[in-house]
């Protein structure tokens, strides 16, 4: 007979909100039984992962300037209320943890209606609005970083600071230090989980122009399918080392043998380079809600792990900092040692503990 505790996993589409939510998952695995709630959007991140249960929910961003997106997004929270207040009834859940994005909120709502203890995670350095509007109905907040933004004072006795939480892939890596004398650095091209047009169109021009200049990298490349043929075509008459790919559910086997990332600063993308000690160069996405990124970029780099970079300098400057990266490779391992001394390894672990706290009513 199997006695294990339901617990619901609430998020958001994004890889930003559905890895750590994997990691979560799979950390707690083992002493409960874990349903993810999620939207059409996050599913394809789950197709790989065959221990995981996922559901579906409706979701819909309700923010918008557009009167008509901003009241057909409220139409769709409030079936996704009834929905999962169904779905909930059934499964009964000891828990439910909200990791940010717009299914989540919907379905944290629906769980304080039945009083569900709900304790919410936010991994950026500015609150989200989904994770802001539950902040009064949670338990607690737990938080990757002590310099969050966003939050009342009031609430300030929620926070509970855990780190990043990473898939497992990261936890359980052990990947080898920079080597200095490589000839050619293996660079990796990552545009979030929905990859970054403007990488695609603009960081192959930026590569020739290094390479004329005898820079010589080998490309790892996320890019948006219909870029593919664009893209090769000119790193094959460049007759360099290159693949690319459209989408990943384990990005792990790039940080193996890569030394330098260019990335958009979602936090989650950020934290698994810095846990596997790899320099990148951080390229904030300009029209992130509550300019997030640009936030999230500007703490990794005043730890000094990273190069930063605004998106309508890419042409202008990334040659620039490409070179250099080239050239100086002390620099890079100098990053390298600085992120050795960050670890969000034990995050799951405490995050764990918070979690097994409050099923037993000590929170």
């Amino acid at each position: 007979m199997n006695n294990k505790s339901n617990i619901v996993i609430a998020t958001g589409g994004t890889g930003g909100h559905v890895f750590p939510s994997i990691g979560l998952a799979n950390c707690l695995n083992d002493e409960y039984k874990v349903q993810i709630f999620t939207d059409e959007r996050g599913l394809k991140y789950f197709r790989y992962d065959k221990n995981l249960k996922v559901k579906k929910i409706i979701s819909s961003r309700v923010f918008s300037k557009n009167i008509f997106y901003f009241f057909t997004g409220i139409l769709k929270i409030f079936i996704s209320i009834f929905s999962s207040l169904k779905l909930l009834i059934e499964l009964k859940p000891k828990i439910i943890i909200g990791m940010g994005g717009y299914s989540s909120f919907a379905v944290c709502l629906s769980g304080f209606i039945l009083r569900i203890p709900i304790l919410i995670y936010e991994n950026n350095l500015v609150i989200g609005r989904a994770n802001r509007l539950l902040l009064p109905i949670s338990k607690k907040i737990l938080v990757s970083s002590k310099n969050i933004r966003g939050i009342n004072k009031k609430y300030e006795n929620k926070i509970i600071f855990t780190g990043f939480l990473l898939r497992k892939q990261l936890v359980n890596s052990n990947i080898e230090k920079f080597q200095i004398n490589k000839s050619s650095l293996s660079l990796l091209i990552i545009g979030g989980s929905q990859s970054a047009k403007i990488f695609g169109d603009q960081i192959p021009l930026i590569i020739k122009k290094c390479h004329a200049n005898d820079i010589k990298f080998n490309i790892y490349q996320q890019c948006q399918e219909s870029q593919t043929n664009y893209i090769k075509k000119i790193y094959e008459n460049l007759n360099i080392k290159f693949e690319l790919f459209s989408f990943t559910d384990d990005l792990s086997k790039y940080y193996e043998i890569c030394d330098i990332a260019i990335t958009r600063c979602g936090a989650s993308s950020m934290a698994e380079l810095v846990n596997s000690t790899i320099p990148f160069i951080a390229v904030p996405l300009p029209s992130s809600m509550d300019n997030h990124q640009l936030r999230n970029a500007e703490y990794f780099y005043e730890k000094g792990y990273c190069f930063l970079l605004e998106q309508k300098y890419l042409l202008e400057k990334l040659f620039d900092i490409l070179q250099t990266a080239h050239k100086d490779r002390d620099k890079l391992y100098l990053y390298k040692q600085k992120m050795s001394k960050h670890s969000d390894k034990e995050s799951l672990t405490i995050a764990k503990n918070l979690i097994k706290e409050t099923i037993n009513g000590k929170i």
